[in-house]
C-alpha cells in the first residue's frame, strides 16, 4: 500500500466513516477506510466476554418514523441503497424521564407525551405544541446564528415551567449534548425531533446487525477497508493534505480525506499545524461518561422492569456536567434492550440492564493500574444501586442470585478505543456544519460536524461524501 493514491481516504471506522466509504463507493470511487482498531464502529461499537456480546454506545436508534418518506432515517435508507427492512427495526415501548420527584412518560406517539403534559402541566401544553411546531419549521432551515445560542431561554419563550424545561431537556442532553448543563439551540432541534417526534427503536440485534450490513455493503461495493491501521500525521503545503503518514512509517495519499474522528483530534495529526488563532484545543469537550452492564437469566418485564429507557436526574438541580470526583450519579440514563417491541414478540436470551453516568476522564486516567481496577468494582456497585432505586424494587437476594455477568467501561476505555480527547463522546464544544478545515481538501464528518445519534452520524458521512461527488455527479439523489 506504499505510496498507493485513492480517490478519498476516510480515517476511522465509525457509523459515518462506513456511511461515507458506501456513499462514495456507490460513484465508483476508489476508497479506502482506516481504522486503527480490530472493530469498526467507533462510538457504537460492540465488546465480547466470555462468549457475550456487549454493545457499546447504542441505546436506541433516533428518528423512528417508517411512515414519513422524508424522514432523516428513510433519507438515509435511501442514500445508501439500503431497504428499510433490513435494519429489522423494532420500537420502543415505553421510555421515562425522572426529574426530582416528577415523572414524564413517552413513546413513539406524540398523543402520548402531550396527553402527560396536558394531566401534568395543564397549563403548559399550548406553549409545548407550539415549541413543537417551531421545530418542525426551524429542523427544515437551520440558521447559522443560532449555532451556538444556548437553548434554555429560547425554550423559555414557549414554557414556563422549569420542571417541565428540564425534563424535557434532559433526553436530548443524553443523547448528544458536548456542553454541560447546556445545550446549543441547532442541537436540541435535532435532538428533540429525533426522540420525541419521530421516535426510538432497536434492531433485535443490536448495534451488530447494522455494522454488519454497513460492512457487508461497503465490501459488495469495492471499497477498501484496513483494520489496524491509524494515521500517525496529516502533511500538507500549499493549504492542501500531501498525504498519511501510517502507524508503521509508511503513507499513502488521495485526492480528497475525509476524518470521523472529531475535529480537534484531526487538527491534532496535521503537519504543520493549523495556524494559533484556530482555538481548536479550547473547544475539547468534557462530557464522557461510564456504563455498567448487567445481565440476568429472567427477562426484566417479570420484575416489573417495563420502561425501555429511563432518563433520571435525582434533585432540582440540573446534573450535567464532568464531576469533580471520579463519578456522578445523580444523573444517568438506565436502558433495558428487552423492552422493545420486536417481532413475534420475540425475547432477547437474556436480560440487560445498561446504566450510564457521568465521569471525570482526567481522574479516571490518573489511577494507577491497580487503583483503577479496585475503583471500578467500587463504582459499579455505586451505580448498580443507584439504578435500582428508579427500578420497581425486587428482594436483593433474588436480584443477586439471577445474576449472570457485570461488566464498566469508564472514560479512559472510551479514549483508549476512539482516541476521543477527554473520552468526550459528543466531541467538541463547538461544531462544524460545513465538514470544512483549515485544508482544502481534508473534511470532517460525524459528532463533530453536529449531526447526531446513530441516524445523525450516518446522515454525516453521506452528506461529506454527496459533497465530493456533486462536483463531478449532475444527477443526485
Amino acid at each position: 500500500m506504499e505510496g498507493e493514491h485513492f480517490d478519498v481516504i476516510i480515517i476511522g471506522a465509525g457509523l459515518s466513516g462506513l456511511a461515507a466509504g458506501i456513499r462514495l463507493a456507490l460513484y465508483d470511487k476508489k476508497v479506502i477506510l482506516l481504522e486503527r482498531h480490530n472493530v469498526i464502529g467507533g462510538l457504537n461499537s460492540f465488546y465480547s466476554i466470555a462468549g457475550r456480546k456487549y454493545d457499546v454506545g447504542l441505546h436506541a436508534i433516533t428518528n423512528y418514523a417508517p411512515n414519513i418518506k422524508k424522514s432523516p432515517l428513510n433519507k438515509l435508507f435511501r442514500q445508501l441503497r439500503i431497504h428499510p427492512g433490513e435494519f429489522n427495526l423494532s420500537p420502543q415501548i415505553q421510555s421515562r424521564i425522572i426529574f426530582d420527584n416528577c415523572n414524564l412518560l413517552f413513546n413513539n406517539n406524540l398523543d402520548f407525551l402531550k396527553s402527560q403534559i396536558t394531566e401534568q402541566f395543564p397549563s403548559q401544553i399550548d406553549g409545548f405544541n407550539k415549541l413543537c411546531s417551531t421545530i418542525e419549521e426551524e429542523f427544515l432551515a437551520f440558521t447559522p446564528e443560532k449555532e451556538t445560542l444556548s437553548a434554555l431561554p429560547i425554550i423559555a419563550n414557549f414554557i414556563t415551567d422549569p420542571l417541565l424545561i428540564h425534563l424535557l431537556l434532559l433526553p436530548p442532553l443524553y443523547y448528544g449534548s458536548p456542553l454541560e448543563n447546556d445545550i446549543t439551540w441547532n442541537q436540541f432541534v435535532i435532538l428533540f425531533k429525533s426522540i420525541f417526534l419521530e421516535g426510538l427503536a432497536r434492531p433485535y440485534e443490536g448495534i451488530r446487525l447494522i455494522l454488519r450490513i454497513l460492512k457487508d455493503k461497503y465490501k459488495f461495493l469495492g471499497g477498501i477497508r484496513k483494520m489496524k491501521c491509524g494515521v500517525q500525521q496529516i502533511i500538507s503545503s500549499n493549504n492542501r493534505v500531501d498525504k498519511l503518514i501510517l502507524d508503521d512509517g509508511s503513507s499513502i495519499s488521495a485526492n480528497h480525506i475525509i476524518s470521523s474522528i472529531g475535529l480537534p483530534e484531526t487538527l491534532n495529526l496535521c503537519s504543520p499545524p493549523p495556524s494559533s488563532s484556530t482555538n481548536y484545543k479550547n473547544t475539547i469537550g468534557k462530557i464522557s461518561f461510564i456504563e455498567t452492564a448487567s445481565i440476568i437469566k429472567d427477562q426484566p418485564k417479570n420484575l416489573g422492569w417495563n420502561d425501555t429507557i429511563i432518563f433520571f436526574n435525582d434533585s432540582k438541580q440540573l446534573h450535567y456536567n464532568a464531576p469533580q470526583s471520579l463519578v456522578n450519579t445523580h444523573s444517568g440514563v438506565i436502558c433495558i434492550p428487552n423492552n422493545y417491541d420486536y417481532p413475534n414478540k420475540q425475547e432477547l436470551p437474556e436480560g440487560i440492564i445498561r446504566t450510564t453516568v457521568l465521569g471525570n476522564y482526567d481522574l479516571w486516567n490518573k489511577l494507577p493500574q491497580e487503583e483503577y481496577h479496585n475503583e471500578k468494582r467500587y463504582w459499579f456497585d455505586i451505580i448498580h444501586q443507584k439504578a435500582l432505586t428508579f427500578l420497581p424494587q425486587i428482594p436483593s437476594n433474588h436480584l443477586n442470585s439471577i445474576i449472570l455477568a457485570q461488566d464498566m467501561f469508564t472514560p479512559k476505555t472510551i479514549n483508549k478505543y476512539t482516541g476521543r480527547l477527554n473520552g468526550a463522546v459528543y466531541g467538541s464544544t463547538q461544531k462544524n456544519f460545513s465538514g470544512n478545515t483549515h485544508l482544502k481538501n481534508l473534511y470532517i464528518c460525524g459528532t463533530d460536524q453536529g449531526l447526531l445519534g446513530i441516524t445523525g452520524s450516518m446522515l454525516s458521512g453521506i452528506t461529506i461524501a454527496n459533497k465530493l461527488v456533486l462536483t463531478q455527479n449532475s444527477s443526485f439523489d
